[in-house]
């Protein structure tokens, strides 16, 4: 049952990926968390407001499926095909995200230093997430899409905006992850 709890190998689940991706394309459908959301505030009337949010919705129904399996999978993986273990990173890891006063996060998604109840009392950290927050949602409106989006589904329909987008989301990451994190913390 490991193969089935533990990490999968990157050649079965891109290969699970790659055919959900070969489905889509078969019928004519794009995937991306960013566009699955605009279908939601659409739904419920951001259109009214928004020209953005001004669409015929209901013929991306579809979408919100996707965000309602999203949600159910990581259900049933987290308490069902889950060794209980959590997140294990690599202790290298570990050791640098000490040294810049982040503790382990202890089989967490995210570290207390950055989510817990007493980082959110800090106006510094509450700065830092909605600052985040923004850039993330301007930058996937100005990008026409979310990593999700470009790094799956543009990537597959060999689109080179998608490709500048992902190169463009590795520097920003390596950028935030080496240079900015060890100056805000």
């Amino acid at each position: 049952m490991y193969s089935f709890y533990g990490t999968w190998p990157w050649y079965v689940s891109g290969f699970i990926i790659g055919a959900v991706m070969l489905l889509l394309i078969y019928f004519g459908k794009t995937f991306g968390m960013s566009s699955n959301l605009r279908t939601l505030c659409s739904a419920m009337g951001a259109g009214k407001n928004c020209d953005f949010f001004r669409f015929d919705w209901k013929s991306q129904r579809w979408n919100l499926v996707v965000v309602l399996g999203a949600m159910l999978g990581g259900f049933i993986a987290t308490h069902y095909l889950s060794d209980g273990s959590g997140v294990n990173l690599n202790p290298k890891t570990v050791t640098e995200l000490s040294g810049l006063g982040i503790d382990a996060p202890e089989g967490k998604l995210l570290p207390d230093a950055i989510v817990g109840y007493e980082a959110l009392k800090s106006p510094k950290i509450i700065a830092i997430l909605l600052l985040g927050g923004l850039l993330v949602g301007f930058g996937t409106r100005y990008g026409g899409g979310c990593t999700s989006g470009h790094a799956i589904t543009g990537l597959s329909n060999l689109q080179l905006p998608s490709l500048i987008a992902v190169i463009g989301f590795f520097i920003g990451g390596l950028i935030m992850s080496w240079l900015l994190l060890p100056l805000i913390f």
